[in-house]
């Protein structure tokens, strides 16, 4: 049955290219759009990847090339901004024993990993392209694209981002918030003596870290409170970032020394959202950061992406209808899991905006990190 139906599926980030490769092993006819032109496969710095992102890869049949690609840890370290280490502890396996704890990659090469696999799956890609919703029926949905193509389809599975217009296309009113926090992020050569996530609370931003990402290279990032946008020009990224890292000592002079091409810098606000009540409207159905996102205090944003994916082509694979029943199964089986994930990212945020001195970070960081051991 799963054969004869055909999936639209927006978005082809990483929940977009997980969702893809689930429901091709199953049979399903997929049809990938994506509106940028090269697939994402550039845009980024690096990426923490947590057990629980971890085990969704490996169920993609990607894991032996992320193992190879990244740099994998297993704890974390605290330091003072001068560098200073005052404390270290494990790591949480969240994805299993069996797993790393943490792995870190370059964000592009884990993007050019899920294309590959994406492609060779068979799936339909269109690049450049977007999609506006024409009519919704009982049992489909009719669309047009703007390559001038139109399709009905069985499913459409929203992955398109934060800023999704299928979210809003189909009523669902929920937009992104600031949260009044903004990180700077940049790739760098990796000194020799970085081999996990140091991070420095204090100093002149609220968090200064970074992450090896392969034996040569990690990124870096400070969190600082939000500026407008338009008052930072572009071509003072490097000087703006550089000026905050030079106050932090350890590795982070060596690293400050190639913050240079502003090209290279990105600045982002934090943002949180969550979808309350339904992910999906008839055969609509968000995944990702369409549905939910959160600031990158806990590491967690591309991992909940993922499962939500792995869950979702769990249910539409095993059910022989879809139905409202079975998308209300799949948002109430995330959302228990979602939810305290964003409220966990956003308050760890804001204890550091309150300048809360005795905040139990480590102790929240632990309970919720605990919970993503089951599986989702």
């Amino acid at each position: 049955m799963n054969e004869a139906r055909k999936v639209l599926v927006i978005g082809g980030g990483a929940a977009g290219n997980a969702v893809t490769l689930l429901l091709r092993r199953a049979g399903v006819d997929v049809h990938l759009i994506e509106a940028k032109a090269d697939w994402n496969a550039t845009a980024g710095s690096g990426i923490t990847l947590q057990g629980n992102a971890l085990r969704v890869l490996r169920e993609l049949g990607v894991w032996e090339q992320v193992e190879a690609s990244g740099f994998g840890f297993g704890s974390v370290g605290i330091t003072a901004p001068d560098g200073t280490v005052l404390h270290a502890q494990d790591d949480i396996r969240s994805g299993g024993d069996d797993l790393p704890a943490t792995v870190g990659m370059q964000r592009p090469q884990l993007q050019r990993i899920l294309i590959e696999a994406v492609r060779a799956s068979g799936a339909a890609v269109s690049l450049g392209v977007t999609a506006e919703i024409v009519e919704q029926g009982a049992d489909g949905v009719s669309v047009r694209l703007s390559d001038g193509s139109e399709g009905r389809y069985d499913l459409v599975i929203a992955a398109d981002g934060l800023g999704s217009t299928t979210r809003a296309a189909i009523g669902i009113t929920a937009k992104p918030e600031p949260t009044g926090m903004a990180i700077w992020r940049v790739a760098a050569p990796r000194p020799t003596g970085v081999e996990r996530t140091d991070l420095a609370y204090g100093g002149p931003a609220f968090i200064a870290g970074y992450c090896p990402t392969s034996d040569s290279t990690l990124y870096a990032y400070v969190v600082e409170a939000n500026r407008d946008r338009a008052s930072i020009p572009p071509e003072s990224y490097a000087e703006e970032m550089r000026r905050l890292a030079s106050a932090y000592g350890g590795n982070w002079p060596e690293i400050t020394a190639h913050i240079t091409d502003p090209a290279q810098v990105n600045y982002t606000w934090f943002d949180r959202m969550l979808v309350e009540g339904s992910w999906h409207r008839g055969r609509v159905v968000l995944v990702g950061d369409a549905a939910h996102c959160c600031p990158p205090t806990l590491a967690q944003g591309a991992a909940l992406s993922l499962e939500d994916a792995w869950v979702l082509a769990q249910l539409l694979t095993g059910s022989g209808t879809w139905d409202d029943a079975l998308f209300q199964q799949y948002y109430e089986r995330r959302i228990a899991r979602v939810r305290p994930v964003v409220e966990a990212s956003v308050q760890i945020g804001q204890w550091q905006l309150d300048g809360v001195r005795d905040a139990d970070v480590p102790g929240l960081m632990g309970r919720t990190m605990t919970m993503l051991r089951e599986l989702p």
